[in-house]
């Protein structure tokens, strides 16, 4: 339903930063919800944060204080800014549209689309 590509991942000593960016298409991306999630090896994919069409954002709690997510609606783009990263934060980081809901969105379930992911790995 909406081609969406990651970017920005990397390699970054702990306490460093980074910013994800995720590429989605669709003329009707404003009224999208996007997420983003991360995957270890061995673990389930987990929740990190989501912004509504009216930008309302979530974060888990992990991440909270560290992490924000924003958007870019004329560049339809989404951006995860990721502060003070720590080797817990290692993980591909996955995008996330849904077309259809329109708050924030926590679960894998309720997203339409995915992009690839973009490897994060944050050394001690």
């Amino acid at each position: 339903q909406v081609q969406l590509v990651e970017s920005g991942g990397g390699l970054v000593q702990a306490g460093g930063s980074l910013r994800l960016s995720c590429a989605a298409s669709g003329r009707t991306f404003s009224r999208y919800t996007m997420g983003w999630f991360r995957q270890a090896p061995g673990k389930e994919r987990e929740f990190v944060s989501s912004i509504s069409g009216s930008r309302s954002t979530a974060h888990a709690n992990s991440v909270k204080g560290r992490f924000t997510i924003s958007r870019d609606n004329a560049k339809s783009t989404v951006y995860l800014q990721m502060n003070s990263l720590a080797p817990e934060d290692t993980a591909v980081y996955y995008c996330a549209a849904s077309a259809v809901y329109t708050r924030v969105l926590l679960r894998t379930y309720e997203y339409d689309s995915w992009g690839q992911g973009t490897q994060v790995t944050v050394s001690s």
